[in-house]
This record gives structure tokens, sequence and C-alpha cells, in this order.
């Protein structure tokens, strides 16, 4: 039989992209196993929807049980496991965050969350923030602004989106506070020239932006737009896809903020692995979405929304060594940073890192990333990406790894790092 990338690329659709062609037949913990028998170090933890790593025994039981009892119902009946679910996440999620829709993906309950603001406001207006990811369908593509080539022969996108800037102190040469000024007094430009405030359905923003660079918001810049949301009558909702479930160091980074979204998205880690997906909203917002104006036949399925509940069981004794794993994380990039001149920039919150590598002048270096990203594949660790010049270095492992193992994934970065200055010299 012909090896499996060889049959892969016989029948998968080209457009999918692959990071790497190992085969990996196994996980657990942190660690994957490859068909002849390497362990690999699994730093890129699924995209962040791994939180809890491979093979958690409670997620894996919770599911085990459920698939013995019932594994799709279709909106036709009801079950525990949806309601469960649903009760986990009130528990967690933001004050005023009281009640759910559940999908299959982050895009779709993005594409949910901004049917919602649309249906409720009777407006049209949706504002998004450049550098913004918030999927790859045909609605969400169009508020994406994290690389062009994700929207490229997709035109003409969903009307009546705005995009306006989102802070990139690092990359404008300027501090946070200039940088949120900036931002501000062009979102302010663009209400006067573009579209009044009273045609905004929504303000659609990820507290820290994921695939456009993992540049987090400061919390003053987030109040501004909560407040001018809030003058106007529209409708926040904080894309937390990527950041939720304890990433950034509490279940949400509107937690860290103290900002409250009128609408929350959710998806990723909110199963460990299993599709789910979720908004959020106050009740009095969720009760005005009228019956069958939306729908998903596989949303909320049993076995994924029971592998959600198990897994926030399984973060609440995570979620506690979020911080102290973030601390010596960030306390050995930035030593990192003042021996590499290659470090432009280190950024984040909670494990959710960039580590931007950049040339002379700080222009993007994405050479030296797939100088690093090959290092580490070759030092038996798998980690990724993001930013629209693929320069910067998507540090995401489990929140449950071991200390040790977090040194160890550091380690390899760091002789990554030696290796390419010693190639470059």
């Amino acid at each position: 039989m012909a090896d499996l990338v060889s049959r892969s690329q016989d029948l998968i659709a080209p457009v999918i992209s692959w990071d790497t062609d190992i085969e990996i037949v196994a996980g657990n913990g942190s660690y994957v196993t490859s068909a002849s028998g390497e362990e690999y170090l699994d730093f890129a933890c699924g995209i962040a929807v791994n939180n809890l790593g491979h093979q958690h025994p409670g997620v894996k039981a919770a599911v085990l049980s459920q698939i013995d009892k019932l594994w799709h119902a279709g909106g036709v009946f009801r079950y525990e496991t949806l309601v469960g679910a649903a009760e986990q996440l009130r528990d967690i999620t933001p004050d005023g965050i009281e009640k759910f829709f559940f999908m299959n993906s982050g895009a779709e309950a993005v594409e949910g969350a901004v049917k919602l603001a649309r249906k409720t406001t009777g407006r049209q207006g949706i504002v998004v923030f450049r550098g913004g990811f918030h999927g790859r369908t045909m609605g969400s593509v169009s508020y994406t602004t994290s690389k062009a080539a994700y929207r490229q022969g997709y035109h003409p996108l969903v009307g009546s989106v705005f995009v306006t800037p989102f802070p990139h102190p690092y990359r404008w040469g300027m501090t946070q506070d200039e940088a949120n000024e900036l931002a501000l007094n062009e979102l302010r430009l663009k209400l006067k020239h573009e579209i009044t405030p009273g045609e905004i359905a929504c303000f659609l923003i990820e507290p820290l932006q994921g695939e456009g660079g993992y540049y987090p918001a400061s919390r003053e810049f987030l109040q501004a737009i909560r407040d001018i949301a809030t003058e106007h009558g529209i409708k926040l909702i904080l894309d937390e896809v990527q950041t939720g479930f304890g990433r950034t160091g509490d279940w949400f980074t509107s937690q860290v903020y103290d900002i409250q979204p009128d609408v929350l998205v959710m998806g990723k880690a909110i199963a460990n692995g299993f599709p789910l997906s979720a908004v959020g909203a106050s009740a009095d917002l969720l009760d005005e979405w009228p019956p069958g104006s939306h729908g998903s036949t596989y949303g909320g399925n049993p076995v994924a929304c029971a592998a959600s509940i198990a897994t926030v069981d399984g973060l609440r004794d995570v979620l506690p060594g979020v911080n102290e794993r973030s601390l010596h994380a960030f306390a050995r990039f930035r030593e990192m940073q003042s021996r590499y001149p290659i470090i432009g920039d280190v950024r984040g919150l909670g494990l959710m890192i960039g580590i931007e590598l950049v040339g002379e002048g700080n222009t993007p270096n994405p050479d030296a990333w797939k100088f690093v990203g090959k290092f580490a594949r070759d030092h038996n660790m798998f980690i990724l990406n993001c930013g629209p010049d693929a320069n910067v270095i998507r540090f995401i492992p489990p929140l449950n790894v071991s200390m040790e193992d977090l040194d160890k994934g550091i380690d390899i970065l760091d002789a990554a790092l030696t290796a390419h200055e010693s190639a470059s010299a």
C-alpha cells in the first residue's frame, strides 16, 4: 500500500495545508507518537484546542460513557449533556452571559453571533479590527483580515463590513498608549465618514489577536470600545475562540480585563478536541432571537457536550497553575530576547505567547521562522507560527504541561535560535 502522504495527495483536497507530513498514530499528555515510534512534544496543541493535552482521562471517560448511551439527537429530542454543558458555561463565563446556543466550529459561532446582532438590533453594519481572524466560511472570512490570502479569490464578500485598526504598538513603533489613541482616532473617523453609529449592529473583536500575530489589546483600548458600543447601542462581540478556556490566565480574556461583552463567542478548547462551539449572551438578548431564525443539525452534539463538561471540570484543577507557568515562560523568553537580536518582541497573556522574529530594522523575518520550525521538528517538537508575515512563533503548550516539559520546549527554541545565529554568521 502507498504511504499515507501519497494516499492523502490522491484523495484529500490540496486546499488544506499541512504543517508537516509526519504521520502520528497516538497522543498522550503533551506528546504525540509517530508511525515510526518517535515521540514529539506537541506545542501545536491542535491550534490551541487541546488545552488539557491528549487522552485526558476525565474527558475520555465522559466521551466513552456518552457513546454507550446516545451520540446524536439533531435538535429533535432534549438530552442531559446539552443542558449540563450550558450550566457549566454559565458558571465560568463573565457575569451577564446567561444563555447559550451551541454549534460545531468557531467560524460557525462567529456567524451565529453576527446574525444574532443583526437580527436583534435591526442594523446591518459590522465593524471588525484589522488583523483579526474569525474563520474561513463565506461570512467569517469577510470579517477576517489577518492575511489577505484568506480572502483572495472570494470577492465580493459579505457587505457592510467595515475594517478599523487594532493597536499593534511594536509593529507601529509606538507605545501602547500611542497605538491605542491612533486606533481609536481611526475608529472615530470611520464613524464620521463611512458609517453612522446608528447603522452598526456590532463590533467584532478578538481581545488578543490570534492568527494576526498574538497581539493583546490593552484593557484601556477594550474599555474604550466597550464605552462606544454602550453609548450607541452597538453589540460588543468578543471572539474568544482561541483565547478562551484558561488560555490567557483566566477562563476568558474578558475576565482578565474585566470587560463585559454583549456576546461571547467560544470554540476550540471548549471540548478539548471534540467539535463544539457556542455563542453566549444575556437571557434578554438571546430571548429576542426568534425560534427557527437560526439552527445547526450537529451543533451541541451529545458526545461533544459530554466532552465539554469534562473539559471544564479538568480545567478547574489546571487553571490555578497557568499564571505560574506563564510567568516562567515569559521570564525565559525575555532573557532570550536579551541574547538574540532576532527576537524583536515577546507578547501575549497566560500561555498564549508570541515571539516575533525580525531582521535588520525590525523587519519581519519569515525565513528565521522556517529555520526555527524545522529545527524544532528535527528535535521532536511541533510548534506553529502566526502573523501576516509568518514570522511570529506561536507558543501554546497544553495548560497542564509539566514544568519539566515546558522548559524542554523552551530549551529547544533556545537551541534553534543559537543554531540560526551560527548559520547566519
